[in-house]
């Protein structure tokens, strides 16, 4: 009979490793989609320029939450690590000190954005009625970012603590109140871009909030809140081997820069409305690979402290093989599902509707090659190898996308922009396999 609660000790076999995982990728799929609410209530009840206002200041936004990933990740591959060489005492106290020190981050960083916030968006180019509106939103955001970081860490110790179900359940719950909110503050009561805002941030509260309360309480997982010291080289070490997940959202914030430049020299305000679209639908469909790369990270990582190489080398295997059938469903997902995606956002402007139609059926070929630098470098991660993880993600979300954007227009105009992003993918593939093969010696996978 088989067991209800799956362990990191575990045998994963195909179905016990989907089992185990697919709590995370339905987790960062509803993410996403309750990340998208937003966009969709602001852009279809108080119109294009609230939407680009979001748009706009989405970027900086998560470049501060995402200090969450960053913990989260970093601080899941070491506990289950230390979880796998059997030091539970150990594993718990560094658990408290990671989730400590997100919460401390998360305060900082919000009061950074605060206070920063209308430089920071007037430096990027905002002005007018944009400006006002991005200042609006943002520091609505952020005062409840400490919980957004928190929220974002969780959803990454959720499965090292074996709870892969609670985290599902936590993000849902969250996600709810968030579309519920919105649909409140936006539809009815016509509170329009601040009520978006506060909806979001009741939501990023709720979800950062009960996770605290589970793990500051005695659960049935073998994490648990508690007293710790101060450990330095741990902290530094999280980060190291967070950084991959940091270094992959601030790059893609950072990389929308050339984009919109190019945009609005080939497509003007259509194309980066467009592009808007494409990114606000790509986190949809990427995160399945990020879900299952955060579900099986821990597991990697247990396997790897506990130093159990055929376990290792299995999950690998299997972890490329589901990869691979994930990619071709998520291009196939693409290419049927453009016309009816595009129209839920852009349905009211037949030339924008048909602009981003054609866009996303070219840019969909880029979820055949994501999902494998994507598990790559999570997979160096979970290993405790943050610079190959970190390297993996800076070429594939900022130099090879950024080289693409500006050579690929030179040739075959506006097309070439959408083509770009699949170009930087399969270069970023083809350097994961390379890193894969160079250091199968020394991880023994």
């Amino acid at each position: 009979m088989a067991k209800n609660n799956i362990q990191l000790s575990d045998h994963f076999h195909y179905r016990r490793l989907l089992r185990f995982t697919m709590p995370a990728i339905l987790m960062l799929i509803f993410t996403s989609v309750y990340s998208i609410v937003d966009g969709f209530f602001v852009s279809n009840f108080t119109g294009k320029t609230p939407f680009a206002a979001v748009n706009f200041i989405m970027p900086l936004l998560m470049i501060l939450g995402c200090a969450g990933f960053m913990f989260g990740t970093g601080g899941g591959a070491l506990i289950a690590k230390t979880m796998g060489v059997g030091d539970r005492k150990g594993a718990n106290e560094l658990f408290s000190l990671v989730v400590y020190a997100a919460a401390l981050s998360g305060v900082i960083l919000a009061v950074f954005g605060i206070v920063f916030l209308r430089p920071l968006a007037s430096l990027m180019g905002a002005d007018g009625q944009l400006l006002e509106d991005s200042v609006v939103y943002g520091r609505i955001i952020l005062l409840a970012l400490p919980f957004y970081v928190l929220q974002y860490e969780f959803q990454c110790l959720f499965a090292a603590a074996e709870k892969p179900k609670l985290g599902l359940y936590v993000t849902v719950a969250a996600g709810i109140i968030n579309i519920v909110l919105d649909a409140l503050f936006v539809a009815i009561l016509h509170w329009g871009l601040a009520g978006a805002a506060a909806a979001t941030a009741v939501s990023q509260f709720a979800g950062g909030i009960v996770p605290i309360i589970y793990f500051a309480r005695r659960n049935d997982s073998p994490l648990r809140l508690g007293k710790c010291r101060f450990d330095g080289f741990a902290l530094a070490k999280t980060c190291t081997n967070g950084s991959s997940e940091l270094m992959s959202n601030i790059s893609m914030s950072v990389v929308s820069m050339p984009f919109n430049i190019q945009l609005m020299k080939y497509a003007g305000e259509n194309g980066i409305a467009a592009y808007g679209v494409l990114m606000y639908v790509s986190m949809i469909f990427q995160a399945v690979f990020i879900g299952y790369s955060v579900g099986a990270a821990p597991v990697i990582s247990y396997n790897y402290g506990a130093q159990n190489c055929e376990e290792l080398k299995s999950l690998r295997q299997k972890s490329m093989l589901l990869i691979a059938v994930f990619s071709v469903a998520m291009l196939a997902a693409g290419q049927l599902l453009a016309q009816p995606l595009s129209m839920l956002f852009v349905g009211y402007d037949e030339a924008l509707m048909e602009l981003t139609v054609h866009a996303f059926t070219i840019f969909s070929f880029s979820f055949l090659l994501s999902g494998f630098s994507i598990w790559g470098a999570s997979f160096f991660t979970a290993l405790n190898d943050g610079l190959i993880s970190a390297l993996i993600s800076f070429l594939r979300t900022f130099l090879f996308q950024c080289a693409a954007v500006l050579i690929f227009p030179l040739f075959w105009g506006l097309d070439g922009i959408w083509f770009a992003v699949a170009a930087a993918e399969l270069l970023a593939a083809a350097m994961t396999a390379l890193f894969l093969l160079a250091k199968k010696k020394k991880y023994r996978y």
